[in-house]
């Protein structure tokens, strides 16, 4: 163990004249394999399970468990990252490891930038992940969070009736935000969100409720593109809270939405629409005709692909899945006589 010490000293002291990250720990060896993974969470839907996509590091343990991960190549700001271990080894990993439903498996869940030191050693009776000592004072908000929430569950033990449990969601609903809020970390109140509006949760009808007079949601993305501007998170908020606020306003017949949200959008894009299909008229008499066999969605679509968005900004933007949007890319296809994106763009040019 001492080795280990002067070891993991030597390493920080190597490493001192450059910004980088440290994370360091122990991993019981008698119940887990020796890879230990660091993702970066990018998507606050996919904070838990195991997604290939998300793996930026593994590393394997020494025959103690100790484990030390390092680098420069994080980002510079606060983002979420996880820490785990799994039984699922590596020969297998095409049928289950990297499909998020590795059941065998355990993780820690914090907040870090590229030059933080962290450190997750072993707490009573050699359990995992369950301190963190870090120079980051963000990177434990998840755990705080983690903590109230399971005073929540040990609550809801004591609420038998449907009328309790609806006034025990209430009151968790609100404490849950304000707590969020105290934290002064717009990354742990998304978190805290995240479960809040989850669909399959019994609170998401309150946070349906809520988006409807609750200024909190505007304020929580305004703190979000002060903090982090350039970040996926505040994209995914924007553009989640719009939906739902949209959806509400649909569906309860409340016309007092700020339309704000959608309508300059698509009315830019209509316009962009509308004189690059005037231009395209006038080059190619056969093609505009080929176009008005196109449906409005159709237009939409194309002048996407015309931006090079990928069929997973397409379907965010639109709001409408993956496999929705590749139906309307072979449609397309079929009516404009192409074989692909390129000769699409090709019609253009003519």
């Amino acid at each position: 163990m001492r080795f280990h010490k002067i070891l993991f000293i030597l390493l920080l002291v190597s490493f001192s004249v450059k910004a980088q990250y440290r994370f360091s720990g122990h991993v019981d060896n008698s119940k887990w394999h020796d890879n230990v993974y660091l993702s970066i969470i990018e998507d606050y839907r996919k904070i838990k399970g195991i997604y290939s996509e998300q793996i930026i590091s593994k590393v394997k343990t020494d025959s103690t468990g100790f484990f030390y991960f390092s680098g420069n190549q994080l980002e510079n700001e606060n983002r979420i990252y996880r820490i785990h271990v799994d039984n699922c080894f590596d020969e297998e990993q095409n049928e289950n490891h990297f499909n998020g439903d590795c059941e065998d498996s355990k993780e820690v869940i914090f907040i870090a930038k590229n030059n933080d030191t962290i450190e997750f050693p072993f707490s009573f009776e050699k359990e995992m992940f369950c301190d963190i000592k870090s120079n980051n004072i963000k990177t434990t908000v998840f755990t705080k969070v983690d903590s109230l929430k399971e005073e929540m569950k040990f609550a809801f033990k004591d609420f038998r009736s449907d009328a309790n449990r609806k006034l025990n969601n209430k009151k968790w609903f609100k404490t849950l935000q304000d707590y969020g809020l105290k934290l002064n970390e717009p990354i742990a109140e998304l978190y805290i969100y995240a479960f809040l509006s989850e669909r399959s949760n019994d609170f998401h009808k309150f946070y349906m409720e809520d988006i409807q007079t609750n200024s909190y949601y505007d304020d929580l993305l305004h703190r979000l593109t002060q903090r982090y501007p350039n970040s996926t998170y505040t994209e995914q908020f924007r553009l989640e809270l719009t939906s739902d606020k949209y959806i509400v306003s649909e569906n309860s017949g409340d016309y007092k939405f700020n339309w704000n949200y959608i309508l300059w959008p698509f009315l830019l894009i209509s316009l962009l629409l509308n004189i690059y299909f005037w231009i395209f008229s006038k080059k190619s008499k056969r093609t505009s005709k080929t176009l008005e066999n196109l449906t409005k969605q159709e237009h939409n679509i194309l002048a996407l692909i015309l931006e090079n968005k990928s069929n997973k900004e397409i379907a965010d933007i639109l709001f409408v899945s993956v496999s929705t949007i590749k139906t309307h890319i072979n449609s397309i296809f079929k009516k404009l006589n192409v074989q692909s994106r390129e000769e699409i763009k090709g019609l253009k040019n003519r």
